[in-house]
């Protein structure tokens, strides 16, 4: 059931991303953490957003957005990439738990885009053969991409805005997207400075 309290996407990714300035500037105040507060949220869930990031483990999304239990519904996977259970994961934050944003966060250094920008230059997949399925799920959006860091961000900026457009166009998201019940935000984090930036 949809809590009437909750922010609104806009209000949602303000609050997430004061969250990362104070990340950034070293002024966290880690809220939502105690055992009281572990308490309170043990009946229902109501998440004011889902991200789906990175399995990175530089990436935690509670501490990047200065964030606490309840906050964030967080799906990982690395590079971002979307099977069925993310799918079915995303589509239940949307529809039971009535979220109102989901933010696509890659971030700088990704490997796995750095993987897929290596095959996209011709290099050998990765092994084992799952990890190269998932390589070749981003690399063609790295066609073309530099080497060198530069050319890595890039890449991952174009992953973002891929699996934003693959979401957006999902059915199973589509209709909430439509109907203005889910906006979707594609974002990077940024590792050595830890700032989140809109894609």
């Amino acid at each position: 059931m949809v809590n009437d309290t909750r922010p609104t996407a806009t209000e949602a990714w303000s609050m997430m991303l004061e969250g990362n300035l104070r990340w950034q500037r070293d002024e966290r105040q880690e809220p939502r953490r105690s055992a009281e507060e572990r308490a309170a949220v043990l009946a229902e869930q109501k998440p004011a957003a889902m991200i789906l990031s990175c399995s990175d483990s530089r990436v935690p999304a509670e501490l990047v957005f200065d964030l606490g239990l309840g906050d964030l519904f967080v799906v990982r996977t690395a590079g971002q990439v979307v099977d069925d259970a993310v799918r079915g994961t995303l589509a239940f934050g949307a529809g039971a738990l009535g979220i109102p944003l989901l933010v696509v966060l890659g971030h700088s250094q990704c490997g796995a885009v750095k993987a897929a920008v290596e095959v996209a230059g011709g290099a050998p997949s990765p092994a084992p053969a799952t990890l190269g399925a998932l390589v070749q799920d981003i690399v063609p959006v790295c066609a073309g991409a530099a080497d060198g860091d530069e050319g890595i961000a890039s890449a991952v900026d174009a992953n973002v805005r891929r699996v934003v457009a693959q979401l957006t166009a999902d059915p199973s998201l589509s209709g909430a997207v439509c109907n203005n019940r889910l906006t979707i935000v594609g974002a990077r984090y940024d590792l050595p400075t830890g700032a989140v930036l809109e894609v």
